[in-house]
Parts: structure tokens; sequence; C-alpha cells
């Protein structure tokens, strides 16, 4: 479990795949130690395995899976992804909580800068607006953000400069995918209903 509060990105050093399996090597400041290894690591909205780590290389194995539900079927050496470490009990949730559990992806449709702040269009199949809410939470890339307006077939996030300062999101440009993941309340409150 996190909670969208990114304050760590890496570079992605090596992304390679052998047979239906698939590695990922990143460069980062992120400090980890040998208790974490196993543990759950928030990677652009993902939750990936620890696999192992030396000095600043960290490396993860993507399954299937994760591969045709994310866009890191799309990401390449060179990309940024968000990193965050999961919850521990006792420390300060500023956001809301994220699974790492990535339910659908979304290109940038449009992006407009308004002083310092950015508002991302982003797509959205119409399946899916029924998980949105206006001034609701959602996850992009794993960073927590608000709902800003649902549109017909679209909906807008106002990104402020802190967020862009920490995150991948500043690098968003026209067409690029995103993962996506929904408020896990509203997704459960929503099954429970029906």
């Amino acid at each position: 479990m996190f909670n969208g509060i990114i304050k760590n990105t890496g570079k992605i050093k090596k992304i390679y795949k052998k047979n239906s399996n698939c590695y990922l090597e990143v460069l980062s400041k992120i400090k980890f130690n040998k208790n974490e290894i196993g543990s759950s690591i928030s990677c652009s909205g993902a939750c990936l395995t620890l696999e192992k780590y030396k000095r600043k290389l960290s490396y993860f194995y993507l399954s299937k899976e994760t591969l045709s539900r994310t866009n890191f079927k799309f990401l390449k050496k060179g990309d940024i992804i968000n990193l965050e470490k999961s919850l521990k009990y006792g420390n300060r949730v500023s956001g809301h909580y994220v699974q790492g559990h990535v339910d659908v992806t979304s290109k940038v449709k449009k992006i407009t800068v308004v002083g310092k702040s950015w508002f991302i269009n982003f797509s959205l199949p119409k399946k899916y607006k029924k998980y949105l809410i206006q001034k609701g939470s959602i996850s992009i890339n794993g960073v927590s953000l608000t709902i800003s307006k649902i549109l017909s077939n679209s909906f807008v996030l106002v990104l402020i400069p802190s967020t862009l300062k920490f995150t991948n999101l500043v690098l968003l440009k026209t067409n690029d995918v995103v993962n996506i993941e929904f408020d896990i309340f509203g997704k459960y409150l929503r099954k429970m209903i029906q």
C-alpha cells in the first residue's frame, strides 16, 4: 500500500526481455537495505517487488500481466519513472491509499499551462467513467491527484509546481501513455452496491 506522494524518481538503466519474462534495472538516489529485498515498491504506479539492489541500482521483475496492463510495454532505456516505498504504520498519509494495481492506461490529450500549473486532459474510455468523481482521488503513474473536471471521454487534472518538481509528470507530452489506478474505496463501494 502506498500514498502516492512521490519524492523519488529513477532512470531506466536497462529493460530486457527473456522468453515471457521482463527485467527492469533502475538507477536512483532512493536507498534500500537488505531487509527491503522482497518488499513492494511503486514504480510509476505499478507495485513491483524489489528483487535486489546494488548501490544506486535496483532490480525488478515484470510479469506478463504487468506488461499488458501498464505503460511499461512502451518504456525504454533512459525513461524516468516515479518511485515510492510502501507505507509504514505510523507514518503520515498525505495523498490517498494507492495499491499499485494499475487499472488501465490512458493517453495525454492536451496540456495547458496556466501560470505555474499544468491542466492535463487525459483520454478515458466511457466504460471507466463510472470510477471518476469530481474532486475525487486518482493515481497517475503512482502520483496521488485530485480530479478537477470530468468530460464525456476524458478528465482533467491540475498539477501544481511541487508535483511537477518531484515526479516524472513534468516530462509528459501529448499522446504519452500513463498508468491509472482508480480510487480503491470507490471501486469497493461500486462492487458492494452491485
